[in-house]
């Protein structure tokens, strides 16, 4: 039988256990697209923005603030929205990165409805049961910046699942 290790427990002659608070994916667009990323995540999806912190200096030649991180509350969780510049020593990719990220709601059709209203593409179509993958209904959106999001109602709860 496998003995449950909690994070930081294991035999690496770590002693000490680390407790997270919260997980915050951190979304990098394009500088200058942060504002509108905010803006299309807030039409989309219903988002709050909780705190925004800017970089005090700016170039001249730069209209807008450059957006160091704007912190949204998306139902109960959050998320992080930051300008990548091409000379930022954190250089990110946000196509292909292979991440995805899944909103979950009762309403997958109007939430789906909201998001291509604000600009996103719908990719494919909503598929239910078997099929869907974190949901018993899921739907597959395009942000205008690159992010690929599933809009899935609650799956079914199974009293047989193993972990």
């Amino acid at each position: 039988m496998a003995q449950e290790v909690q994070n930081g427990g294991a035999d690496n002659g770590s002693a000490r256990t680390v407790t997270f608070s919260s997980l915050k994916p951190q979304l990098f667009v394009q500088a200058p697209k942060a504002a509108d990323a905010v803006q299309f995540y807030k039409s989309a999806f219903g988002a709050e923005q909780v705190s925004r912190t800017v970089h005090p200096k700016r170039k001249a030649d730069q209209e807008l603030p450059l957006i160091l991180s704007a912190e949204l509350k998306v139902g109960s969780s959050f998320l992080l929205v930051s300008e990548q510049q091409e000379d930022s020593v954190a250089s990110v990719e946000t196509e292909g990165n292979g991440c995805v990220l899944c909103l979950e709601t009762e309403d997958v059709e109007g939430a789906i409805a909201n998001a291509v209203n604000a600009g996103a593409v719908e990719v494919g179509e909503t598929t239910e049961g078997e099929s869907a993958c974190c949901g018993a209904r899921v739907g597959k959106l395009k942000d205008p910046f690159g992010f690929v999001w599933l809009i899935c109602s609650p799956a079914k709860k199974s009293a047989d699942v193993d972990a």
